[in-house]
């Protein structure tokens, strides 16, 4: 079984495939695939339509001789004539950072060792590049700049966040002004700007922090744009001279249930991404706040702002999906909001036309109204027949949007209805949703699904005795505790990479994140979070034998979630399981043991991977 669904993934992705042309500083640059190959190649060429474009990096060939290989930075120099470029080899999120020259295919001298995940960026005149460190805990908190062909010993402090709640990042500005360091806990941010021309020159602070007040900023030109929470609990857009950065005037007000995500600054427009009723949407400005909308259907879908390089832009380019429709390249016209199809991304051996899906909403315990999304075969009855996958995460405000996934054909086809949940603590009904469903309200988001899974039983949507919970990460915490709290209503479940063990991981200051997560699930050596963390922790609440069928997975490397806790946890079953004198049901633990949090690296581990995963759930959860 797992050998066909491996074949079926394989047979529905166009393995030999070049990527949508992005534009960026007078030349073209993409990506291809190669049928047999793990990575991308990336390429550039002066023209659009070239078919054979340039190498500017091949990931095959810079994976050699290891098991693992994930690209981070991947940067032109603003003249194009050099190219940053980052690599984590052991998935420790540990990246060396190299510098190549594109046209002599050749890299300098310049290797940076241990930078993080959190961003380069280059200074206007090319000759120096900024990057980020981390401390002892993996947070990154320290800037640096790097003179090119100078030792990395004498790099530069820029900018150093000492405070462990906090979290730094950089970025350079489109339009090629500033540099912008971004540091940020759970609940507050800072922003810092540095003159692209003048590295030398201090950081100046957009806005000093306030407990609770979060923003953004970006160089829009004559001005800021600033999307920020300070009297908008859903955020809303400011803009500020650069000579006054701190003198905030309203461009966009909040809406109470219209959760402004981003902005993407042009010359002439602001492209703003917000959430809606769990829908994302698109809505394009000019200068004088005249507001044009993109039309991208009713269909609960996916859009997110894809590659935009280029300051003086016409067109914001857009990646859109659903459910039942592959992801597609969008450019959008900047006046009218017009959108043209550059590229579809190609789906052989799949008739799209055979999915149909809807969204529907349950009732929680509390009677908040939770909306979910279903996808399944057009020829699988809603009469209480089919078996069912819920899938959810529900944590740090993040929103799970409707996408499309070939792996998930091989379920839908064998009759499986597809669930995507929408609990508490994820953002797609706003900023409140989120807070709602963290701290002392975390039992809200494993309410919330386990209402959706109550609900599509009762309802027809799915067969009550055969239902499959999925999730990862934060969202493997959630299946651990819907099974724990309900494990009568479960048959299946998949918790990937699960932060199960919460109350002894968050009780450790020295573990990688435990300080900045203080403010998304409290402090549990104190009350009233030590009693409340503990009633759902899965680990702590893994008291009897009786559970659904169980695939748990873990990286040996994983610095987000150490593999002893699903290890742990894995061990505390089996320990249940022999006490209880019965035949236990299927429980298995799969390691990577060359892979962290996000599992393996190559595509083709990762189909495979897949691959097994849904043959458990087929195998078990049917």
């Amino acid at each position: 079984l797992i050998a066909a669904i491996d074949g079926e993934i394989r047979s529905r992705v166009l393995q030999t495939d070049l990527s949508a042309p992005m534009r960026h500083g007078g030349h073209w640059y993409s990506s291809r695939t190669v049928e047999g190959l793990d990575y991308p190649i990336h390429c550039r060429s002066d023209r659009a339509d070239d078919p054979d474009p340039g190498v500017i990096l091949d990931e095959n060939v810079e994976s050699t001789g290891h098991d693992f290989f994930d690209l981070g930075a991947l940067e032109p120099s603003p003249d194009h004539r050099l190219l940053a470029w980052s690599a984590d080899t052991r998935g420790n999120e540990h990246y060396t950072l190299r510098i190549r020259d594109i046209d002599g295919q050749s890299e300098l001298d310049d290797v940076i060792p241990d930078t993080t995940w959190a961003g380069v960026a280059w200074s206007a005149d090319g000759n120096h590049l900024l990057y980020v460190l981390a401390d002892e805990t993996e947070r990154p908190y320290e800037v640096r700049a790097h003179r090119l062909g100078s030792a990395t010993s004498s790099d530069r402090v820029i900018f150093r966040e000492d405070d462990e709640h906090f979290y730094v990042g950089i970025g350079a500005t489109r339009s090629g002004r500033y540099i912008v360091i971004h540091t940020s806990s759970k609940t507050t941010s800072e922003v810092h700007l540095v003159d692209a021309t003048d590295i030398d020159a201090p950081p100046e602070v957009v806005r000093p922090r306030a407990d609770g007040i979060e923003y953004q900023a970006d160089d829009w030109g004559d001005r800021l744009a600033i999307v920020t929470n300070l009297d908008a609990v859903d955020f809303r857009v400011m803009t500020a001279p650069h000579h006054s950065p701190g003198e905030w005037t309203e461009f966009i007000p909040g809406v109470s249930g219209h959760r402004i995500s981003a902005v993407e600054p042009f010359e002439h427009r602001l492209a703003v991404l917000e959430w809606v009723e769990a829908q994302p949407r698109i809505r394009i400005l000019d200068r004088e706040g005249r507001e044009t909308a993109v039309d991208l259907g009713d269909e609960p879908h996916d859009v997110t702002f894809g590659p935009n390089e280029e300051w003086g832009a016409t067109v914001v380019r857009l990646v859109h999906q659903s459910l039942t429709s592959p992801p597609r390249i969008l450019d959008a016209d900047l006046v009218d909001g017009s959108t043209t199809v550059v590229r579809t991304t190609p789906t052989p051996n799949v008739d799209v036309d055979a999915y149909v899906a809807h969204r529907d909403w349950a009732v929680s315990a509390d009677g908040t109204r939770v909306p979910f999304d279903v996808v399944r075969h057009r020829d699988t009855p809603l009469d209480g027949t089919a078996p069912a996958l819920v899938y959810a995460y529900g944590s740090y405000e993040i929103s799970l949007p409707p996408w499309f996934s070939v792996g998930r054909l091989s379920l839908l086809d064998r009759g499986f209805v597809w669930v995507l949940a929408h609990p508490r603590g994820g953002g797609e009904l706003g900023r409140d949703w989120y807070l709602r469903g963290r701290l002392l309200d975390k039992r809200n988001t494993f309410d919330d699904v386990n209402a959706v899974a109550t609900h599509i039983g009762a309802s027809g949507t799915a067969d009550p005795t055969r239902l499959t919970v999925r999730g990862g990460s934060a969202g493997g915490l959630m299946v651990g505790a819907c099974i724990t709290m309900r494990p009568d209503l479960w048959h299946c479940a998949v918790a990937e990479v699960p932060f199960v063990d919460v109350v002894t991981t968050m009780s450790d200051p020295t573990l990688p994140l435990t300080v900045t997560e203080w403010d998304e699930w409290g402090d549990p050596r104190m009350e009233p979070w030590a009693s409340y963390i503990a009633s759902y922790s899965p680990y702590d609440n893994t008291v009897s034998a009786d559970r659904p069928a169980m695939l748990v997975t873990a990286g040996l490397n994983d610095p987000r979630v150490g593999f002893h806790e699903p290890a742990k946890w894995v061990a505390r079953m089996r320990h249940l399981d022999a006490s209880s004198g019965e035949d236990a049901r299927a429980l298995l633990l799969r390691t990577e043991m060359g892979a962290g949090h996000a599992g393996p690296s190559g595509r083709y581990s990762a189909w495979r991977e897949e691959a097994e995963t849904l043959a458990f759930v087929l195998t078990e959860g049917r």
